[in-house]
């Protein structure tokens, strides 16, 4: 997400389009202009969030980052051109030992575009920032979030979201020299809109853990040093527990060898210790429609925000903030690898430390211009030290949580008012926005990586919930697209492949690798993102999705 600010605490930012700025003083109204409603994308922009107490460094919890965030349908209607993410976390390599040399290489985009990130440029040269989330490319909205694995390796030049996909920011598949991502679960796709939930989760949980482990050794193939670090994403839900992907430890090291720059070597995250503040939503674009008066002043809408709350008013975002060391699985992980016995895979608690949360109410802005009365409507909170969320002090009839949706421009300031204050002939009431239509097909092209030595078997094809068809094939691990453009030794790939063997065969998809949340209920995936392998196709095999595209009504 590219306007990513790493804050620790809420902050939005709520931007209107240009006539948002227009003086209601102004006297003289053209009556043509009363009640023609106006539409920009910037609505509400911004970020509210929450900071988590570090861990003591002389224990060095960075191998591991997770917790449990909620999950709901934050509009009631799949909207066009819609980006909020849900609670979610950015980690990123520790250079804090780097106060003043650039990490973003000349001519990479954070670099050449963005110099208020510098002398350094470490928020954005790289990010793993999967999760939860609505984004304005999505193409096939139904409702719910979903959840996507998503990071950026190269100072924003180009984002990874799925084995072979980016962002949802174009419908062709990623180069080949760009695939990140290596499929790891045979049980469970990846489509590259992201995985959708089953039902209305109306405010259960979603663990996930990014932990780092040692899939390989560090290496000086290719001419650069990569480490042994493959980012390995785990989810916990009610009918999937497990790691269902990995970012290859190549996706980051490379830039040092791309851009001649070996300041970087050993400063991406296929080496570094990685770090996470605290977590946040982040809200980038939302509709918005505006509308004079006969007095002409400006009102402005946004689509309905809901939250679920509890009977006491209060909507619990995220839980169970823990980091963890190389003793929750990282050196099990190594020895087994190394020809010791096999490890559960589950997170040992020796190696693992709870956060202790904080946060404050925010202040809000739009248009550059100070937001009152919102907090009459909700505060943000922190419960027992380890949930956060907000506070509702006033609540609808459906007990539901409501963001703000009309705002009035007073002098200089934008005022939260309710629909009640809002003038009739600003037509504004009755004004919807408009809902999003299936996209164009996710495409994978029919030559390089991924037919080159290709998929063993398939295509297979499978409708799934958010009315989109997703065509699959099964590929040998090591024979997926993504690990094509490395020239490694044929001893290293089978060692890797039989590895992988063991993993399928030992690791279950209904055992607890995260903890169980303290409170609430897990969500469930979407039953039709479940595959079973083929016969003799057990072990070592894995699905990558090739096509996604609206199913046939």
């Amino acid at each position: 997400m590219k306007q990513l600010l790493l804050s620790f605490f809420i902050v939005f930012f709520i931007t209107a389009g240009p006539s948002l700025g227009q003086d209601s003083s102004k006297k003289d109204v053209d009556s043509k202009d009363v009640g023609v409603v106006k539409s920009n994308s910037r609505g509400l922009h911004g970020y509210i969030g929450y900071s988590s107490s570090k861990p003591p460094k002389d224990q060095h919890y960075n191998k591991g980052m997770g917790f449990y965030s909620a999950v709901w349908p934050l509009i009631d209607q799949p909207i066009a051109h819609f980006q909020i993410g849900l609670a979610g976390a950015w980690v990123s390599p520790d250079n804090s030992d780097n106060k003043d040399k650039p990490l973003a290489p000349i001519g990479t985009l954070a670099r050449d575009n963005w110099p208020e990130r510098g002398p350094t440029w470490g928020s954005v040269f790289q990010t793993v920032e999967g999760g939860l989330g609505y984004w304005a490319r999505n193409h096939f909205r139904y409702g719910p979030p979903k959840f996507s694995m998503n990071a950026t390796p190269q100072c924003y030049d180009y984002e990874v979201g799925s084995p072979g996909w980016s962002f949802f920011y174009t419908n062709e598949a990623l180069p080949d020299n760009r695939l990140g991502i290596a499929q790891l679960s045979n049980r469970v796709l990846i489509p590259p809109d992201a995985i959708p939930f089953e039902g209305n989760p109306n405010g259960k949980f979603l663990g996930y853990t990014y932990m780092a482990l040692p899939f390989t050794d560090p290496t000086t193939t290719g001419g650069y040093p990569t480490g042994d670090q493959s980012w390995t994403c785990f989810l916990s839900t009610a009918n999937f527990k497990g790691p269902i992907a990995y970012y290859i430890p190549e996706t980051w090291s490379k830039i040092g060898k791309i851009f001649n720059y070996p300041f970087i070597y050993g400063r991406g995250l296929d080496a570094r210790p990685g770090q996470m503040g605290g977590g946040a939503m982040e809200i980038n674009t939302v509709p918005c429609f505006e509308s004079k008066d006969k007095n002409g002043t400006v009102y402005t809408k946004i689509p309905k925000l809901q939250f679920p709350v509890d009977a006491e008013g209060n909507a619990i975002l995220v839980q169970d903030v823990v980091y963890y060391s190389d003793d929750a699985l990282y050196n099990d992980f190594k020895a087994w690898r190394n020809g010791g016995k096999a490890c559960s895979g589950r997170f040992d608690a020796k190696g693992s430390w709870k956060a202790t949360l904080t946060t404050r109410m925010p202040g809000f802005d739009q248009g550059g211009k100070k937001i009152t009365g919102v907090e009459k409507v909700f505060n943000t909170k922190v419960y027992q030290d380890y949930s956060w969320g907000l506070s509702w002090l006033e609540n609808d009839i459906n007990g539901q949580g409501l963001f703000p949706q009309y705002f009035k421009h007073v002098g200089d300031e934008r005022v939260a008012v309710s629909a009640t204050d809002v003038p009739a002939e600003t037509n504004l009431l009755a004004k919807q926005f408009r809902l999003a239509k299936a996209g164009v097909p996710f495409t994978s092209p029919k030559k390089g990586a991924w037919t080159n030595p290709g998929a063993a078997t398939g295509p297979i094809q499978v409708k799934l919930i958010d009315g989109s068809l997703v065509t699959y094939s099964w590929y040998r691990f090591i024979d997926q697209p993504s690990f094509q453009q490395y020239k490694w030794s044929k001893e290293k790939r089978e060692s890797l492949q039989k590895f992988i063997e063991k993993i399928h065969a030992n690791w279950p998809m209904d055992r607890d690798y995260m903890a169980p949340p303290s409170h609430g209920e897990l969500v469930s995936l979407d039953p039709a993102v479940f595959v079973t392998p083929p016969k003799g196709m057990e072990l070592g095999y894995v699905p990558i999705v090739t096509r996604q595209e609206a199913a046939p009504k």
